[in-house]
């Protein structure tokens, strides 16, 4: 049913099966109206979306109880994930129709995966009525479930709570106990209105936790390409969103790291289908309805393509990098970043522990990439009965044993008792034995000016190390960053410099 491929962070990509085909994951899921949709559904598959989603609640409203096949009805041969009305509960506060029965008609419409219909928990929401809505939507997501036959849909279990994180934790718990093979997250769209992107990034990490790995996560609601790549790297598979078309009818331009008004656009960055045809003047000329389809179908290509460059990212192992960079786009999503680095145990585990490129280092927060974190983990494991410590600095050559500064030292000490290491501010200490374990070897750093304050990895690494090693002496090169941590030596330990 779902199938992982490759990974990086908590991101992966995978393959979801369904009875309309495979879907390649990470991938944006478009919103299809049922009766409005302007830009055809043909067209939208062309571009290379194999999911949609369309609302079954709308659909039982405008073409009654046997509307039919839902894929006739939106004219579209793909996969089709259907919403029971947990939108409109959210907006309206409550709908015309049972669960049961929006349950029945979602069987009847033969779509691929179906919701049921929970009780959205919106941002805000006291902590009492959330737990209520929480009970709500697990009652009827199991009841849902239980009454399923062999020929239904993949039911997807609604996770629900918002910035209640004990209950988004008790909903993802009992979903997977229920025995759902697909959960979503619900209730993101007002923290990301909000710019409340680290309550979101926590209740996917929380959410996350408490299911397996081949369960597949769909967040509902988003669909701009800067939430995107921070979506998939917590472990997001699939995100809906109607974006592309609401944000047109505002006149309003997706482009990679912003959102711009038409009437601000003197040139278009971009070489899209629409962007390639189009000056921003020509499109401010059309009429209503064309331009809005127009910037609609700009607005697709733009988010289709920042999914093709997150899935570029998670095969060449730069995920971490990717949204780093995407953080700066923004100055509240910038405070996203503690989020990773403080949950770095959360991405040890699928992170691949050795990649086919270097890690790029850049500032204080890379000393928690998990590759660096497993990395200090394995030297503070490292043991050694050698009574002298011999420090050296970054070589050209890597590992540092191939280097002439390493060999002349070698030559110097040959009878001597030496335990021969590097030093990195990111990696900490490289002994020898493991100076050609990724990433020891495999980095690119930047000589910016690092302050050993900064660095509380290294801090980690360079206590335990001596704590569990007995030197008499150490050499240290004379180095600004590593006298910092040479003060801290005990006492017993003889100090020396290092000349090479």
């Amino acid at each position: 049913m779902f199938e992982i491929k490759k990974n990086d962070l908590a991101g992966r990509i995978g393959i979801l099966y369904t009875k309309h085909g495979k879907v390649e994951t990470p991938t944006f899921v478009p919103v299809i109206h049922p009766v409005k949709q302007t830009i055809p559904s043909k067209k939208i598959r062309e571009i290379g979306f194999d999911l949609v989603i369309t609302n079954a609640y709308i659909t039982r409203k405008h073409f009654g109880e046997e509307a039919g096949r839902i894929h006739d009805i939106i004219n579209y041969d793909g996969a089709i994930m259907t919403d029971s009305g947990g939108y409109q509960v959210l907006e309206y506060g409550k709908v015309d129709i049972t669960p049961k029965d929006i349950a029945s008609f979602e069987r009847n419409l033969e779509t691929d995966i179906a919701i049921p219909l929970d009780k959205p928990t919106s941002y805000g929401l006291g902590k009492a009525k959330a737990k209520s809505f929480v009970e709500q939507t697990l009652r009827v997501s199991k009841e849902t479930l239980e009454e399923s036959k062999e020929t239904d849909p993949m039911w997807v279990g609604p996770i629900q709570g918002s910035e209640h994180f004990d209950l988004v934790k008790k909903s993802t718990r009992a979903l997977v106990k229920y025995g759902f093979k697909m959960l979503a997250l619900g209730s993101p769209v007002e923290l990301m209105e909000s710019y409340e992107y680290v309550i979101l990034a926590n209740m996917i990490i929380t959410a996350k936790k408490q299911m397996p790995s081949s369960i597949p996560l769909h967040l509902f609601g988003a669909g701009h390409p800067l939430t995107i790549p921070l979506a998939v790297a917590l472990g997001c598979d699939t995100f809906d969103s109607a974006s592309y078309i609401l944000y047109a009818k505002d006149d309003r331009y997706i482009t990679e790291d912003r959102t711009l008004r038409l009437d601000k656009i003197t040139y278009f960055s971009c070489n899209c289908e629409i962007c390639s045809k189009y000056t921003p003047k020509e499109i401010r000329e059309l009429d209503k309805k064309d331009r809005i389809d127009i910037i609609g179908l700009h607005n697709l290509l733009t988010i289709k393509s920042e999914v093709d460059r997150v899935k570029q990212a998670i095969l060449e192992g730069r995920l971490w990098e990717y949204v780093l960079k995407k953080a700066h786009s923004h100055p509240k999503l910038y405070e996203i970043i503690q989020v990773f680095t403080k949950n770095h145990d959360f991405f040890i585990n699928t992170t691949p522990r050795f990649k086919e490129k270097a890690v790029f280092l850049f500032s204080k927060e890379d000393q928690f990439r998990p590759e660096i974190i497993s990395y200090h983990r394995a030297v503070r494991r490292f043991r050694t009965k050698r009574d002298i410590l011999m420090i050296l600095p970054d070589t050209t050559l890597r590992p540092f044993y191939l280097s002439a500064e390493y060999k002349k030292l070698e030559k110097k000490f040959a009878n001597q008792n030496v335990q021969f290491c590097q030093f990195n501010p990111f990696l900490g200490l490289i002994p020898l034995e493991i100076s050609d374990l990724y990433p020891s070897a495999h980095f690119v750093m930047s000589r910016n000016s690092h302050q050993p304050q900064d660095f509380s990895e290294f801090t980690k690494t360079w206590n335990e190390f001596f704590s569990k090693n007995n030197f008499k002496y150490v050499y240290a090169t004379d180095d600004k960053f590593l006298k910092f941590y040479t003060k801290m030596l005990p006492k017993k330990i003889k100090k020396k410099s290092l000349k090479i």
